[in-house]
């Protein structure tokens, strides 16, 4: 099957969504199965709690929950606080949040604390960066807030690019006019499945969103695919990914390939689709890469291409390197939660 299909459906009375391109499951967003405490992106009015002097942070009452917020030098208990959550709290913790809130939408993300007014790199056409900037110039006129246009917005119709960034002022307007309050409260919610890949994919030939719209695409067998333990690569090679309580084991083997270059084939071709793997299955933390066996010397052509991949996938990914027994590490934001179904 070729071409993009962006799939909106429902598993288990779930929302969820599927990005396919050219057969292959490249994303897959499912909201929680149950209560996980704040989503990514909500939005509160914190107060804070007390401060954890040995970490040099601060937890935050956000109503019903609780938040903890890095670097909180100056902070006194029962301060008011706008916050925006940055990621999933692990078992048994506060998530983290952060004091610079970013509003974001399909075109735009308004920035409160990094005042004027910003194109996205990828946009490379002169005339195109020029349109752009004139309506964002003319929708934020009047605004201290600052604004990112995103890579998404080239190509699209004047007003649906006006009418998105309007939204989004609007929206931080209200919200910032409402952070002093004394009571904490959460001021705007978390995306959902549906509306972080319609804000965050890219336009797909095909958008189908009616119930049934999994069963029709085939999404239903490309996800069990996707979650198998044992995942083939380029050239006959397969990978095992296994999460545990730890850390993200991955064990990387050549299948019948007994070639001289047979471990640096697979471990390419695990670098190239290893940020796909990790996405479609929600995974982050520590990730321990157990490569098949390859000279010392090519482990600079690994990296390259590990690091290229992980570039291009836009998830916080630290490559941390080689270990004594010849693993290599990384660690990955966790921005999302591990998929279950």
């Amino acid at each position: 099957m070729k071409g993009s299909v962006i799939a909106l459906d429902e598993i288990g009375g779930r929302r969820a969504a599927a990005h396919v391109v050219d057969g292959v499951l490249e994303d897959f967003l499912i909201d929680p199965a149950e209560d996980t405490g704040p989503a990514p992106g909500a939005i509160y009015r914190g107060i804070c709690e007390r401060p954890m002097k040995g970490q040099g942070g601060m937890f935050l009452d956000l109503g019903g929950a609780r938040g903890f917020l890095r670097q909180a030098k100056g902070l006194a208990p029962g301060t008011p606080l706008l916050v925006q959550v940055s990621g999933w709290a692990e078992a048994g913790k506060a998530p983290p949040v952060a004091t610079k809130v970013l509003f974001k939408s399909r075109y735009a993300i308004v920035t409160p604390d990094a005042p004027g007014l910003n194109l996205s790199r990828q946009v490379r056409d002169e005339d195109e960066r020029v349109r752009l900037l004139d309506i964002a110039d003319a929708v934020m006129e009047g605004s201290p807030h600052g604004l990112i246009v995103r890579s998404s917005a080239e190509g699209a119709d004047d007003g649906a690019v006006a009418e998105d960034i309007a939204e989004m002022r609007t929206l931080a307007e209200a919200v910032l006019g409402d952070a002093q309050g004394k009571q904490p409260e959460l001021l705007v919610d978390g995306p959902d499945a549906h509306l972080t890949a319609w804000r965050d994919w890219p336009e797909p030939d095909v958008f189908a969103e009616a119930p049934g719209a999994f069963e029709e695409h085939g999404i239903h067998d490309l996800l069990d695919r996707a979650l198998a333990a044992r995942q083939p690569l380029s050239g006959g090679a397969y990978a095992f990914i296994e999460p545990t309580r730890a850390l993200v084991a991955v064990d990387v083997n050549t299948g019948g390939d007994t070639s001289l270059a047979a471990g640096l084939k697979a471990n390419i071709a695990l670098a190239r689709d290893l940020p796909r793997l990790l996405r479609v299955r929600g995974l982050g933390g520590q990730i321990t890469l157990d490569l098949a066996p390859m000279p010392k010397k090519d482990r600079a052509a690994f990296e390259q291409v590990l690091r290229a991949a992980f570039k291009r996938d836009g998830t916080e990914t630290v490559l941390a390197g080689w270990t004594p027994l010849g693993h290599f590490e990384l660690q990955r934001k966790r921005d999302r939660l591990p998929v279950t179904i």
